[in-house]
């Protein structure tokens, strides 16, 4: 019997064996890939409750509170002293760690993600985003004015890239690992197993490809599911019962909420890409060590506190006050303008952590402002204002992300409320519609555009910059190679190409040139002599860039 059982375990293990290096030879199968999607599912689940539990518990130790959903409240009984130092302090922290892991002392978030699964085939930096996990974790419980939905989701991209390694896929089953991670770890942040399989695609695939959405959904119920036992079947927002629009009559009305929305949102962006570049300035000018830039800024964030301490952290207290219509007018007003002032100093001072927390706020601010205003001039034909602060949230957040449909279902979800439906979507596309206009789709792709990365307006603008003229050229005494005599000419005449540069490079050159080939050369120095390599053909650019569309539009619509 024991004989029996040895070999049916040996038997086992040499299946297993095999299967394992089939996998990594060949590339998981497409059930295998469901295997794999829920393994990783679970893994980013934990990975987002961990990094809650983890801002929790560090934010109570800190500040000395036993309900950290409260800490707005319970930061007006502290004293000031330690209000106005517990953010420098955190600052002082995240630059340090971001000076030791980072090259240029940023910390990695969604617009990374964006970028790898678009460049890098679905791969995140490993360094930096260990050091930048550590650094949101800090802002978080120090007092940073962010969310914590874009530190879970490179956390969670992390893994996707460590198993996509090992793994040694492919770009397309590396970005579907990617998906799959992001949505575990957002659905796991806010019980949205919809709008997290959503996010990933709309948002960090930017494509609904049918062979990705199997796995994404498997991802992102596992991610649900360990929420779910760790926090219940609740959702992160209670509404003061049903809230219905009244009268057909007041649909106008989130039309001109959406438009509000969209102008607050792009406010709220520029706003913080203006506090980027002004600190940026600023530290040229005085000289500031790069590790001081977030210690700065947490110290502005301290004097801001001591007057509203709604502004620490995620915010999610006043959001409900918003949403429960708790709130004057005056008071949502100036909050709102508050949080983007302090959103704006955090992550221009570079201390971690995400964007959509704070558009959540600020859009139920904005809402609710708007909701008392229009049913103060229209009593008669109006629904509850809190209904206003609802559309709102969803309006700023979608038009910020770039992301309608997702952040459409995810403020259903955070708040169980399916009967607003009309006047969120409505508000919603409104929103969107106007500030993809106004900047770059939305605030991650205008954050890489801000970098030079070129991702905004499809492949057609971005695969360019992922070919080298080195890898493209044909090199001396290749068949059909340029002519040497040829070459040297042209590059007397300046017409060359370093080996180093991109086709988003060269194929500008060739249409200002009217030329067939471009030299390709190596430079040692700024003034060294250029040293012939080959020549780069236009037909063989093209020919390139018209293979990786192919390939793209493959990935998109299979």
């Amino acid at each position: 019997m024991q004989g029996l059982v040895r070999q049916q375990v040996h038997s086992m293990r040499n299946a297993f064996r095999r299967g394992w290096r089939l996998v990594r030879q060949e590339g998981p199968s497409q059930i295998q890939f469901w295997f794999i999607a829920l393994g990783l599912g679970v893994a980013s689940g934990l990975a987002a409750i961990a990094f809650r539990a983890a801002v929790e518990w560090l934010q109570a130790t800190i500040y000395g509170t036993e309900n950290v959903n409260l800490l707005a409240s319970f930061a007006e009984t502290l004293p000031w002293i330690w209000v106005l130092l517990i953010p420098a302090f955190g600052g002082i922290a995240v630059g340090i760690i971001l000076h030791w892991a980072t090259p240029d002392g940023r910390v990695r978030s969604v617009a990374d993600v964006i970028e790898g699964a678009a460049l890098n085939d679905g791969r995140v930096e490993k360094k930096a985003g260990i050091a930048s996990a550590l650094c949101s974790w800090i802002t978080l419980s120090t007092g940073g004015s962010t969310g914590r939905e874009g530190p879970v989701v490179h956390i969670a991209s992390m893994f996707s890239s460590w198993i996509a390694n090992v793994l040694r896929v492919d770009g397309v089953t590396g970005r579907d690992l990617l998906g799959c991670a992001v949505a575990a770890a957002v659905s796991a942040s806010f019980n949205a197993p919809i709008a997290g399989a959503l996010f990933a695609l709309e948002v960090v695939l930017r494509h609904f490809a049918l062979h990705a959405f199997a796995p994404i959904v498997v991802a992102s119920a596992a991610g649900t599911v360990i929420n779910r036992l760790v926090y219940g079947d609740v959702t992160e927002f209670v509404l003061p019962g049903t809230t219905t629009v009244e009268f057909y009559l007041e649909l106008p009305a989130f039309f001109l909420l959406g438009l509000v929305c969209g102008l607050i949102a792009v406010i709220m962006m520029r706003t913080i890409f203006f506090a980027d570049d002004l600190e940026t300035a600023l530290q040229r000018r005085l000289g500031l060590p790069h590790w001081m830039r977030p210690a700065v800024a947490g110290l502005l964030l301290g004097v801001i506190a001591i007057y509203f301490p709604h502004v620490i952290g995620v915010g999610y207290e006043t959001t409900s006050l918003a949403l429960t219509g708790n709130l004057g007018l005056g008071a949502a007003f100036i909050f709102a303008v508050v949080k983007v002032a302090a959103v704006s100093i955090t992550m221009a001072g570079r201390m971690g952590g995400g964007i959509f927390s704070p558009s959540l706020m600020v859009g139920a601010l904005t809402g609710l402002v708007f909701g008392h205003i229009a049913t103060g001039f229209f009593p008669d034909a109006s629904s509850a204002f809190t209904l206003y602060a609802l559309a709102g949230m969803g309006a700023v957040a979608a038009a910020v992300l770039g992301a309608p449909i997702s952040t459409t279902l995810i403020v259903f979800e955070l708040t169980g409320d399916w009967q607003t439906g009309l006047a969120v979507m409505i508000s919603v596309s409104m929103s969107t519609a106007l500030a993809s206009r106004v900047v770059d789709r939305s605030f991650f792709l205008t954050q890489l555009e801000r970098r030079n990365v070129h991702l905004a307006e499809g492949p057609q603008a971005y695969l360019l910059a992922m070919f080298r003229v080195s890898g493209v050229m044909r090199k001396l005494g290749d068949e059909g190679a340029a002519d040497p005599d040829a070459c040297q000419r042209m590059i007397e005449q300046g017409l060359f190409l370093q080996g180093q540069a991109t086709l988003e490079v060269a194929l500008p050159m060739f249409d200002r040139s009217g030329v067939a080939f471009l030299p390709v050369v190596a430079l040692e120095g700024e003034e060294s002599t250029p040293v012939l390599q080959g020549a780069l053909f236009q037909v063989d650019a093209l020919k390139r860039y018209n293979q990786a569309l192919a390939a793209t539009a493959r990935e998109e619509h299979s």
